[in-house]
């Protein structure tokens, strides 16, 4: 790993980052992009001559509460912006965790790299993911050239969809400089409905019976007796959670409605509004896997495969999306813990360990990506090693 102290490029405006970019293009040169560089962790490591560090672009441009619409620099951190929008009675609906303590990291974690990285938190499963509230983008290319896509409306793409393709790409393709993110408003409230000591089949079964029922579930977890009774839970047996957000009245109703349809499963109680928060915040953060040196593994699956998951792959678990994402501790042979979640049809990301962390492409997948990165990024100047074989 680079030393971050002596080699960084520091740019103040989206200008500066293109003379960076077309310079280190035009010398040979490389770069390691980071934000808050919570993330340089995940990845097969990044071989870089100079660190590009997105510290210095930490404005907001933009604040439209009455149109649920933010635009700010890529370096500004998700605490500000989290604590910006609330003060508004709005969210961040994509809800992106950030994770720098399970990835033992000391930095703050900005906008930029949340989405750059594509990450959603238990909300997913109702207000979508977080490429779903990215409007538009000013990027850097590895060309050295500067972009903008998007705008600060949803209706408002015409040609190919840039955002939701930078989204996820984990800066192999552009270096973001500025974006324009949709907001929400906050819910007046919350509950969340427990149920203890179910199999993780029998908790797949029952998130996925809540998803279903006209509800509005907003979370949907479910922590095997393992996990549970790790800090900071400690609890005595299997949690399955299901959240719940809203105003008081439809909440309260929606939660009986929702205990009554679930009694097949078990009796449910109930956590109030702080409580609630607390639960999902360390759901979000996978707090129960923080102190855990084992290789920590970050599945996709659909909802309805999750709890084979544990079924298939010997480690402790821990499920959010309704099943469809798994966290994953193993020290299992990493070809094997991969071909079994492609046999369930989803994919994995190794988040700490020794292996390569992003799974090989192959086929006409593997060429088409080798063809984006080639008009993007022609000479592998952003982030070369960063997402391996994929």
């Amino acid at each position: 790993m680079l030393d971050l102290a002596a080699k960084t490029e520091t740019p103040k405006t989206a200008d500066e980052v293109v003379e960076i970019v077309a310079d280190a293009g035009a010398t040979g040169r490389t770069l390691e992009i980071v934000g808050g560089g919570t993330k340089r962790g995940v990845g097969d490591g990044v071989a870089a001559d100079v660190v590009l560090s997105l510290a210095g672009l930490a404005k907001v441009i933009d604040y439209a509460p009455e149109e649920l619409v933010l635009t700010a620099q890529a370096g500004v951190t998700l605490a500000a912006l989290e604590k910006l929008v609330a003060a508004q009675g709005q969210m961040l609906p994509f809800e992106p965790p950030h994770l720098a303590k399970l990835l033992g990291a000391k930095g703050k974690p900005t906008l930029g790299g949340a989405l750059a990285a594509n990450l959603s938190g238990p909300r997913r499963i109702r207000a979508g993911a977080a490429r779903d509230h990215f409007l538009g983008l000013e990027a850097v290319t590895g060309r050295g050239e500067l972009i903008k896509a998007g705008g600060k409306v949803v209706k408002n793409v015409t040609g190919y969809d840039l955002s939701k393709l930078i989204a996820g790409s984990w800066g192999t393709l552009a270096v973001l400089t500025e974006v324009t993110i949709k907001v929400l408003p906050a819910a007046r409230t919350e509950t969340t409905l427990l149920l203890f000591g179910l199999s993780d089949t029998q908790a797949n079964a029952a998130m996925v019976a809540a998803m279903n029922a006209p509800v509005e579930v907003s979370g949907a977890a479910h922590l095997p007796q393992a996990a549970a009774a790790r800090p900071p839970l400690k609890g005595q047996m299997a949690v399955t959670a299901l959240r719940l957000e809203g105003f008081a009245a439809s909440v309260a109703a929606r939660a009986d409605h929702l205990a009554e349809a679930l009694l097949g499963f078990g009796r449910a109680e109930r956590l109030d509004a702080d409580h609630s928060r607390q639960f999902w915040a360390q759901v979000r953060e996978v707090e129960a896997f923080h102190k855990d040196p084992l290789p920590l593994w970050r599945i996709s699956v659909p909802p309805a495969a999750g709890a084979r998951v544990g079924e298939a792959l010997a480690g402790d678990t821990l499920y959010d999306w309704g099943g469809g994402l798994v966290w994953l501790l193993s020290e299992g042979d990493p070809l094997q813990v991969r071909a079994k979640v492609k046999a369930l049809g989803g994919h994995a990301t190794l988040y700490r360990g020794d292996a390569s962390a992003f799974e090989p492409l192959e086929g006409p997948l593997a060429d088409l990506t080798a063809r984006v990165k080639a008009a993007f990024d022609p000479k592998g100047v952003l982030n070369p090693g960063r997402m391996g074989g994929a």
